[in-house]
């Protein structure tokens, strides 16, 4: 009876290596479909990357000082190609790492501000009479929260630098207060809000 049972259970030489070689291609399936796996999830880290570095990146408007134009808690989305073929224009929005200015005075490397560029280089600034003027002329600015309370002594932008400002105007910590803006601070431009929905939108 016990000789029957282990002539029933056994199997032969080919039945043995025919289930060896299927494990061993099964496996060899699974290594292939996670080596497969692991390349693209590196290939999909290092596009990010590129991509945030390079091309365009998300952020995050912590404050009021660009009120009305950004409230506090849009999202934006920052395009950086435009700035490798010309340099920051006039109305431009744009996000930028603190000067040393504001670096000293405890703000961090990597912190990002955003602001609305003034004053290019070579330009003359001012504010007087609750208006901004450049080289001379009053600015028509319909994007700005109100008027500046405060005057403020002509000054001449200095090469790759700028006069940026924000547009809530009375309280904005800008130009007026930590000095020109060096062009390799800036990180790119805002063009698109992304949240929340009922605002999404070229800015």
């Amino acid at each position: 009876m016990l000789t029957v049972i282990l002539a029933k259970n056994s199997m032969s030489p080919q039945e043995n290596d025919a289930k060896s070689t299927t494990e061993t291609n099964s496996s060899a399936q699974t290594w292939h479909r996670l080596r497969e796996n692991f390349s693209l999830i590196a290939i999909a880290l290092v596009l990010a990357f590129l991509i945030r570095t390079f091309i365009a990146e998300p952020r995050y408007i912590p404050s009021d000082s660009m009120v009305p134009t950004l409230l506090t808690g849009d999202r934006l989305v920052v395009e950086k190609v435009s700035y490798y073929f010309h340099p920051p224009r006039f109305g431009d929005i744009i996000v930028f790492q603190p000067p040393e200015e504001l670096q000293s005075r405890g703000y961090l490397k990597n912190q990002a501000f955003i602001k609305r560029v003034i004053g290019e280089s070579g330009k003359i600034v001012n504010i007087k009479a609750g208006k901004v003027y450049l080289d001379g002329k009053p600015l028509q600015e319909d994007y700005i929260a109100e008027p500046p309370n405060q005057p403020f002594p002509p000054v001449k932008v200095p090469p790759e630098q700028f006069f940026v400002m924000g547009d809530n105007r009375n309280d904005s910590n800008d130009s007026r207060y930590w000095g020109f803006l060096p062009r390799k601070n800036v990180v790119g431009r805002a063009v698109f809000r992304f949240w929340p929905l009922g605002r999404i939108g070229l800015i």
